[in-house]
């Protein structure tokens, strides 16, 4: 059975005014299009069941569109939300009703503002308008602003970690947001520490409520900055950690780890630690979905411990070289060289055998963060 003439009729007529985005509104039997910011809509006369009516309507879109009834491929999922799409198809994707052609164009590295707004038309959705602000155009856009007060908004009401982590990192971009609701966003996290998870990933060396330097800083600023000329990457790194911003940043991370809610806190936490502590890491440099898988990473943290021990032994130059000037600092390198190794493999041992939460989690994850804690006081409190 095909479409009733009467909606055949009005949808051809709507594609033929060369609409810019379709939404359907599968409860309500309604199609949505929008033209040049002008809003059109039919109500459909389903003459089948409406699963099957929908299935139709999105057929005629497709063989519209794309010159074929069978609709945008899902089976590309995970590709599209790569952002593998070419940059030439993302305006057609989003006229064909489909939800998951809609996250292939927000996850598309050629997405624009202009095409950031029709997909929002399309599907406004904390989903995509994550997907969304990890685009450096739509940050710096007019849809910025919107996507960012629309997570903000929808954060007392999202129930997943993960998400939370990446709405607070995502919003805290550039000047999406107000110094006041900033201060808000920390202060949730009193309560909820995973909002600060997203502080230590977004702006990790510009943490609300800094902790003043380590009381021995001052003493090794000379030397660092000497060898920090010379290009030495684990000198930037050791003056970082002993400087204001790295004490603040070790201070958080303390706190979060002695009381975190959930296994997705955890996880998130441990990788942003590890992301920290890497020379080589650059948060901006990376989108959410490309960050190096952490399958083959070491789940043990003593042998973490005792591989940073090793590494200070190695023939690594520019290691040596900071050792030799700061032999003092050695207990410092080797915790700074094991908390870079860290990711959430380190937890694996302990969530592959439990899915507990709270205080009994806490407790089994113990053999864990104990080594870890170890590792912070290393680094914030002078052992000389």
């Amino acid at each position: 059975m095909s479409l009733s003439t009467e909606d055949n009729l009005r949808l051809n007529v709507m594609l033929a005014n060369n609409i810019n985005a379709v939404r359907i509104d599968e409860g309500r039997m309604i199609v949505y299009g929008i033209a040049d910011g002008n809003e059109m809509q039919i109500q459909l006369n389903p003459n089948c069941h409406d699963d099957k009516y929908i299935k139709q309507v999105k057929e005629l879109l497709s063989s519209h569109v794309l010159g074929s009834p069978g609709g945008y491929p899902v089976y590309l999922k995970r590709w599209t939300r790569m952002g593998q799409m070419k940059d030439e198809s993302l305006a057609d994707l989003l006229k064909l009703g489909e939800p998951e052609a809609i996250m292939a164009v927000v996850c598309a590295q050629g997405l624009t503002d202009e095409l950031a707004k029709l997909a929002w038309w399309a599907a406004p959705e904390a989903e995509y308008a994550r997907r969304m602000l990890e685009s450096e155009q739509v940050v710096n856009g007019e849809m910025g602003k919107v996507l960012a007060d629309f997570l903000i908004e929808f954060l007392p009401f999202e129930e997943d970690p993960y998400a939370i982590v990446r709405s607070v990192r995502l919003v805290l971009q550039g000047d999406l947001i107000s110094e006041d609701v900033r201060k808000i966003l920390w202060s949730r996290g009193i309560k909820k520490n995973v909002f600060r998870i997203g502080f230590l990933e977004a702006c990790p060396d510009d943490l609300p409520e800094p902790a003043p330097m380590r009381k021995d800083a001052e003493q090794y600023q000379q030397n660092l900055a000497d060898l920090k000329e010379q290009g030495n990457r684990y000198a930037v790194q050791l003056e970082k950690i002993l400087s204001s911003a790295g004490q603040s940043f070790i201070h958080t991370c303390e706190t979060i780890l002695k009381k975190p809610a959930n296994q997705e806190a955890v996880c998130a936490l441990f990788n942003a630690v590890g992301n920290y502590f890497n020379p080589d890491f650059d948060v901006n440099a990376q989108r959410y979905d490309e960050m190096q898988s952490n399958a083959m990473a070491e789940q043990d943290i003593l042998i973490l411990v005792e591989k940073a021990k090793q590494k200070t032994a190695s023939n690594d130059e520019e290691l040596n070289t900071l050792l030799e000037v700061l032999p003092s600092l050695k207990k410092e390198v080797e915790a700074m060289l094991c908390l870079a190794s860290v990711t959430d493999a380190i937890a694996t041992p302990v969530f592959a055998r439990t899915d507990a939460i709270g205080s009994v989690m806490r407790k089994k994850l113990a053999p864990v963060t104990e080594p870890l804690f170890a590792q912070f006081a290393v680094l914030r409190q002078p052992n000389h």
